[in-house]
């Protein structure tokens, strides 16, 4: 399908002369967990605004809730799927051209607390506390007012529901708790009403917003409506990026035929945690997840890996990282020596030494694995047993939480019959 390049620049023409604030709101959007999300009516308020779809896309839901992309026509790879006009785009270098320097101290303030990297994010958080209390004079009323009010993320988290979680998983959402807090008392600083800055429900739904439905282009974060409508997939069928001018363009990364869903990605699929933590839902197509090793942090920054590449598969395979990682910290602790050789074979690539030592110490290695892995087996009981016992009417959380760990739980048990068997 073509976009008719002069009908798109008239839209984008007329979205600007729409874009007018009136003097007092007129209402608030309801951000009950109980109300029901307007989608359709926000397509249509897309349209008028410039978005233009490929022939065929729409927006579905199979229960009223959740609400995806997918196309009932063919779209071949490189094609145009969605087109957002760039005036319709919220950024976070907009946000601070608009409001200047009434947001030079808040900011201040989270550079001060080490979250520099977030100010991007919170710029647009920023503009959504504005925009919410604007009511329905906001030119994107309609937009907000389709969004999901309830969010399962690591910053609509309680400590109850950390104390369900295992440690990485618990200490990324905690991450998301604790910006959002941050986000919070900078907030005050801003020119946002005093009734918006103590309305937590608002707070918490406009960080959520900013984190889940906006993208990062080179150093930005941006959020487009109908640009945020694709679910998360670890074979992604869509992705985003802008052009000279800001607009927002998606396009299909593969043949994708009639009758499928329209996916992006929204993080490293090899690993599911971080995805649960920012987006509050559990990628189980991800093949693998991290090891939980939790106590060998130091190791594993000395070597040069990550939480990413510490994982337990499905399988029962285990990373080459873990092996390694085991054995410097069993090396560590008893010859400091071997430690070094170790770490020199890692760290330069020599795999022959490597595996020399692996051979020698396989018993060790496979000894402390063991114990780590029936360890978490054993937590990991215990947590979801504690979740378990929570009112879900106080803690709407835990169905997510016990899926995650019964995610991680399966997993170990494989782990653990590979173990076993060697």
């Amino acid at each position: 399908m073509k976009f008719n390049l002069l009908f798109f620049v008239g839209l984008l023409v007329n979205s600007v002369r729409s874009f007018s604030y009136q003097a007092l709101p007129r209402g608030l959007i309801n951000l009950s967990s109980s109300q029901e999300r307007d989608v359709y009516t926000m397509v249509d308020w897309a349209t008028a605004y410039g978005v233009q779809k490929a022939e065929g896309v729409g927006i579905y839901s199979n229960d009223g809730k959740d609400y995806f992309a997918a196309t009932e026509s063919d779209i071949p790879a490189g094609s145009p799927v969605v087109c957002v006009p760039s005036e319709l785009v919220l950024t976070s270098s907009k946000v601070a051209q608009e409001f200047g320097g009434s947001l030079t101290e808040a900011e201040n303030r989270l550079i001060r607390g080490g979250l520099e990297d977030k100010i991007p994010l919170f710029r647009l958080y920023i503009k959504i506390l504005y925009e919410l209390e604007q009511g329905e004079n906001s030119p994107y009323y309609t937009y907000f007012n389709s969004l999901p009010r309830s969010y399962n993320t690591g910053a609509s988290m309680t400590f109850a529901c950390f104390d369900c979680l295992p440690p990485y998983a618990a200490w990324l959402a905690m991450q998301e708790r604790q910006t959002s807090v941050n986000f919070q008392k900078a907030a005050k600083l801003t020119p946002i009403s005093e009734p918006i800055l103590e309305n937590i429900c608002a707070l918490k739904w406009a960080y959520n917003v900013a984190l889940t439905r906006s993208v990062e282009w080179y150093g930005e974060r941006c959020l487009a409506p109908m640009a945020d409508m694709f679910n998360h997939g670890s074979e992604a069928e869509v992705e985003i990026s802008f052009d000279e001018q800001g607009n927002c363009i998606a396009y299909a990364t593969t043949d994708v035929p009639a009758g499928s869903p329209l996916r992006m990605s929204y993080g490293d699929s090899r690993n599911p945690s971080p995805i649960f933590a920012s987006y509050g839902f559990l990628d189980e197509s991800a093949p693998a997840t991290f090891c939980k090793l939790m106590d060998t942090k130091l190791e594993m920054e000395e070597l040069g890996y990550t939480y990413s590449d510490l994982l337990f598969y499905k399988t029962g395979e285990i990373s080459p990282e873990v092996y390694d990682v085991v054995l410097y910290s069993i090396l560590k602790k008893n010859d400091l020596d071997q430690a070094n050789a170790f770490y020199q074979a890692v760290v330069s690539g020599d795999e022959d030494t490597k595996a020399q030592y692996h051979a020698s110490y396989w018993l060790y290695t496979k000894e402390e694995l063991c114990k780590h892995v029936d360890g978490t087996l054993k937590d990991l009981a215990r947590w979801s047993a504690k979740a378990q016992s929570y009112d879900l009417n106080t803690h709407p959380r835990v169905p997510v939480i016990l899926h995650h760990n019964e995610f991680v739980k399966q997993t170990f048990w494989n782990v653990k019959a590979n173990l076993d068997s060697m």
